[in-house]
């Protein structure tokens, strides 16, 4: 399951900087499958959904500004506009709240987002903070 296609397909750089897997809290989103799963159970993240959390995971309780996740997001060809972010987190802290993952998610006053306040050890949420 976690054999990489032959070295000709990507630069060396990519393959030895890149993680298959990210983790938060109980979540483990997997890059292979665009996926988030909890235990054995598979969330069923659309494309964009995924993008979202795969981004906000690489910065566990700091902020992403609302352009980055656009431009982060122009990049994926499926789905709805791009720009429509808040449309897209809603529809994923629903997901969560559905795994017990209620709060994951977050905005944050600045316009951006924020992953895992007070859902990861060490990360506290702050007065930004409204739950899902």
């Amino acid at each position: 399951m976690n054999a990489l296609p032959g070295l000709g397909h990507f630069p060396t750089s990519v393959i030895a900087t890149t993680s298959r897997f990210r983790e938060a809290g109980d979540l483990t989103l997997d890059l292979f499958h665009h996926d988030g799963r909890v235990d054995d159970r598979w969330l069923g993240l659309h494309a964009r959904e995924f993008a979202i959390l795969w981004r906000l995971a690489a910065r566990p309780g700091r902020s992403v500004s609302r352009a980055e996740l656009i431009a982060d997001l122009s990049r994926v060809r499926f789905g709805c506009n791009a720009g429509n972010i808040g449309e897209h987190v809603d529809r994923l802290a629903v997901k969560l709240r559905g795994f017990g993952l209620a709060g994951l998610v977050a905005p944050h006053p600045d316009g951006g987002y924020v992953l895992a306040a007070g859902q990861l050890p060490g990360i506290l949420p702050g007065p930004y903070w409204r739950g899902y």
